[in-house]
């Protein structure tokens, strides 16, 4: 079966972040996919180093557990990345990731070209804007395809909970998560 690895950034153990994930990987599931969500919680994910070994040994040479998800994001056919915005951007354990995960795509066998997906930002206030330009680099940059919606894949909250309350923003969500399937399984013919 076709399948979207969904990661979520978020540090909190019941995050508006994780949420927003959930709701996504939902529509996702209803259009005849499967799901995984994967949490960055707990993890410590180091920035690249730079080194260059995942030219030669196919993987990061860094153990922290970013391996494990490169190995579900390869079976994978869609990837989707959420992050809380804290102080404007992204956060830091996500872009560590992303950078790792991008350079060893790139060193290696390219497995993220023509991954559909995209990101999704949730913050109180403000920032969804620059996290979602951000993080959208890592999409273009390693030739994967990115569907919209109705709008930019952004939702405020700050309480548990509070994502609900923003019904556009997590019409948006369902949206985009409709359109990652159908992609996929149009892609997939």
């Amino acid at each position: 079966m076709k399948k979207v690895l969904l990661l979520c950034a978020s540090p909190r153990k019941k995050s508006n972040t994780m949420q927003v994930m959930e709701k996504c990987a939902e529509e996702i599931e209803k259009n005849g996919l499967e799901t995984e969500i994967m949490s960055l919680r707990k993890m410590n994910i180091d920035s690249c180093h730079a080194c260059l070994k995942c030219k030669k040994i196919g993987k990061c040479k860094i153990d922290d557990g970013l391996n494990d998800i490169i190995d579900k994001i390869r079976e994978s056919e869609g990837f989707i990345v959420g992050s809380p915005v804290y102080f404007g951007t992204a956060r830091g354990s996500l872009m560590a990731a992303l950078q790792r995960i991008g350079m060893i795509s790139r060193g290696t066998d390219e497995f993220l070209s023509w991954k559909v997906g995209g990101p999704i930002a949730v913050a109180r206030r403000g920032g969804h804007t620059a996290t979602i330009q951000e993080l959208l680099m890592f999409y273009f940059i390693n030739e994967m395809i990115v569907p919209g919606s109705t709008y930019w894949n952004m939702v405020f909250g700050w309480a548990p909970g509070e994502v609900e309350e923003d019904t556009e923003g997590m019409e948006t969500i369902r949206l985009f998560g409709e359109n990652v399937a159908k992609l996929i399984n149009k892609i997939s013919d």
